[in-house]
């Protein structure tokens, strides 16, 4: 018998199921908490952009030093792409095996680290081979951060927060840009990677101080550790946060309960990964429409701005500083496109915007063809504002990707997409070298709208996500 001066034990805490912490995550409006996580891992992303484009405005200076052939500069841009190909398929999967925050930061040193290795290449082979290692690394962390990103998100304004980290990407390939024609007329090529190195490293470090993501944790049934992920999402939070509503949260068998006291082992749920998944009848429609995305948009994108710069040079015989930053202004546009797109896509839709978007884009490269690429005043408004067009389709496709797959394949969902990416942008860069070779400029801008107006065909197929929890999209 115990009297009321007697201690007792602390009460035990009642059992947390998985559906209940999806519901609080869902219930915690966008904080501080979430915007540092979008930063830290928004500059990984910068610096994935700039490796990425950093190449396109070495090349310029290459090409004369080296003797290089646009056969030659098609597959030294292609290279990169090959690395990324592989990166992409390599890395989603290891994120689904190991979590998101580990792999994003391996991927980081591996590009950075390469950076160095490009900056000491001495020779056209060296350089190709540097390039593709790095790709690697490139290819890795942009899938492996958009599933980090989407998963940080609730539904209401997934959109603007993601596309928010997202328009760093573009940033970063403007600020490629702008850095190239300050740093490579007076210091030279090797500038272009001595600037990705240091920095890469210094965010490399903070990847690793992110939480990881409490859904990937909950899918891997290890829901003490993403109890207290979402507790500290919920500390962060400014203001009240509302009350869970009665039924907002059940359980489910793949969403066990766990007690936070000591006591007792926790379950363990481990749903496993496999690629075959993408393409089976629940997901095989939609898995089939975003590689076509995925491949169209990109062979446009990356086929105009890894070409640009070498165009304005060796085409068009502009100076080396003015093609740089001529050719910066495909990234300009971008960034100014993508913002009203952040703050209108939960409003217009994906679906909506992606279909307009190629149509436009479309359109531009059209009447680009149909001017011709004879007068370097038509290439440089038609084409810059082509790009900015399409290069919205590319962030969109980054939001749009991860919240079609449920978060046991969402890394590798898109992994796979983004290695449709690779094979384009390989293959584009390639195209338009042996097309230039042969003096074929508007045929350039032909194929460029002919795959736009393909693309549009195929977002018409997209399923709408706006203002849908990610475990009703996919569940």
């Amino acid at each position: 018998m115990t009297t009321g001066s007697e201690k007792r034990g602390p009460e035990p805490r009642s059992p947390v199921s998985g559906a209940e912490l999806l519901a609080r995550i869902e219930n915690v409006p966008f904080s501080r908490w979430h915007a540092k996580a979008r930063v830290v891992m928004g500059s990984a992303t910068f610096f994935d952009a700039y490796n990425a484009l950093s190449l396109a405005f070495a090349l310029p200076i290459l090409i004369g030093l080296w003797h290089i052939s646009p056969a030659q500069v098609g597959l030294l841009i292609a290279s990169s792409y090959v690395g990324q190909l592989v990166g992409a398929l390599l890395f989603s999967g290891l994120a689904e095996r190991f979590g998101r925050v580990p792999t994003a930061t391996i991927a980081m040193a591996i590009m950075s680290v390469m950076n160095l290795g490009c900056a000491f290449a001495g020779n056209f082979s060296a350089l190709l081979w540097i390039r593709l290692a790095q790709g690697i690394g490139v290819g890795g962390e942009m899938p492996v951060a958009a599933a980090y990103i989407s998963e940080l998100s609730r539904a209401h304004g997934r959109g603007r927060f993601f596309l928010l980290y997202e328009l760093i990407f573009p940033i970063g390939l403007m600020a490629t840009g702008q850095i190239a024609a300050l740093v490579v007329p007076p210091l030279g090529w090797k500038s272009m990677f001595f600037i990705g190195a240091i920095p890469g490293l210094l965010i490399t470090f903070a990847l690793t101080r992110l939480p990881e993501s409490p859904r990937w944790l909950i899918s891997k049934g290890r829901l003490a550790e993403a109890n207290q992920i979402v507790r500290q999402m919920e500390a962060g939070a400014a203001g009240k946060i509302p009350e869970l509503v009665p039924g907002q949260a059940q359980s489910s068998p793949a969403q066990p309960a766990f007690s936070d006291t000591p006591a007792g082992p926790q379950p363990t749920v481990v749903n496993r990964t496999r690629w075959t998944e993408l393409l089976s009848p629940a997901y095989r429609g939609r898995t089939l429409v975003v590689w076509a995305l995925w491949a169209s948009a990109f062979f446009v994108a990356n086929g105009l701005n890894n070409w640009m710069p070498t165009l304005y040079r060796t085409v068009y015989h502009l100076g080396l500083r003015e093609s740089l930053r001529d050719a910066s202004m495909t990234n300009v546009a971008q960034v100014a496109i993508l913002l009203i797109c952040a703050f209108s896509i939960d409003r217009i839709g994906r679906r909506n915007w992606m279909v307009a978007s190629f149509i436009v884009g479309g359109v531009l490269l059209a009447i680009l063809g149909f001017v011709g690429g004879g007068s370097v005043f038509s290439v440089m408004l038609w084409g810059t504002l082509s790009y900015g067009v399409i290069g919205s389709v590319l962030a969109v496709l980054y939001l749009y990707t991860p919240e079609i797959y449920p978060t046991r394949m969402r890394a590798i969902g898109t992994g796979m997409a983004t290695a449709w990416l690779r094979i384009a942008s390989a293959v584009g860069p390639a195209l338009v070298g042996v097309m230039v070779a042969d003096g074929g400029i508007n045929l350039v801008f032909w194929m460029f709208a002919g795959v736009s107006v393909a693309g549009a065909l195929v977002a018409m197929y997209m399923i709408e996500t706006r203002d849908r929890k990610l475990e009703e999209i996919a569940p």
